[in-house]
């Protein structure tokens, strides 16, 4: 394990990188952590990676937890300032010297599975699959009802654990998170609980039909945020998925 900070947009994105043993080049998968999350939230899925011999770059969103270092204001976090964080991890991945450029995978927890959604799209010659854990592809919709019209939103709105600002619910109203599904042709691997109360698992299956190439999985009694046995199955379906392609069957 070792720390990454990379400099862009007038602020420092930071993270954990999980490399694995050995020489040559390993795959690489670049771990997204949901809202008010931390890297640290993917530990063990960054040390199992690492074990299978792959490596993983879990990041911290500036802005984006209550545990972050950066300094970026809550306030001026968007879907969009994480989009940049994301891309800038990207591309200081690809020239890891370790690192395999043509097998890199993005993974992204819930807020971080939208992020990881929309880079994916805009990278999609980059980025050889993606892993999506109850992805959040609610918060546009959500957002929206309770804030109809920009001139509803207030300066500064408690939400989680974080004060988020105008900007955040602002940028939303454009952002069409079927498209951002459309636009990805590449391997999708989903996995959602049935019951997740956060964000209803009907989004995963929606979006599984949506990308050309998506298997979802469907675990019962799992809600927004897994037990360990439902972790410990991600780790292993990633793993294989990085492995081989295999990322088994639609299914529970």
């Amino acid at each position: 394990m070792e720390t990454i900070i990379i400099p862009h947009h007038g602020r420092r994105v930071d993270g954990v990188v999980y490399r694995p043993a050995g020489g040559g080049r390993h795959p690489a998968v670049i771990i997204s952590h949901g809202y008010n999350g931390h890297a640290s939230d993917h530990a063990y899925l960054g040390e199992y990676l690492a074990a299978e011999g792959i490596g993983a770059v879990a990041l911290n969103f500036c802005g984006g937890g209550s545990r972050d270092k950066s300094g970026f204001p809550t306030t001026q976090m968007t879907l969009y300032t994480e989009k940049q964080d994301l891309l800038a991890v990207l591309d200081e991945v690809r020239y890891l010297t370790w690192v395999d450029k043509e097998r890199i995978y993005l993974f992204g927890s819930s807020q971080g599975g939208m992020v990881s959604a929309m880079t994916a799209k805009e990278r999609r010659a980059q980025i050889r699959g993606m892993i999506l854990k109850y992805p959040a592809f609610c918060i546009a919709p959500d957002w929206i009802r309770q804030f109809p019209h920009p001139e509803d939103i207030p300066e500064e709105i408690p939400f989680w654990d974080l004060t988020l600002g105008r900007a955040y619910v602002e940028t939303l109203y454009d952002l069409k998170w079927e498209e951002q599904a459309a636009g990805f042709d590449k391997p999708v691997l989903i996995v959602h609980g049935d019951a997740d109360e956060t964000v209803p698992v009907s989004y995963s299956e929606q979006a599984a039909r949506l990308y050309p190439d998506a298997v979802l999985h469907v675990l019962p009694g799992e809600g927004h945020g897994f037990s360990e046995e439902g972790d410990r199955r991600v780790a292993e379906w990633t793993a294989a998925f990085v492995h081989t392609g295999d990322r088994g069957q639609n299914g529970r």
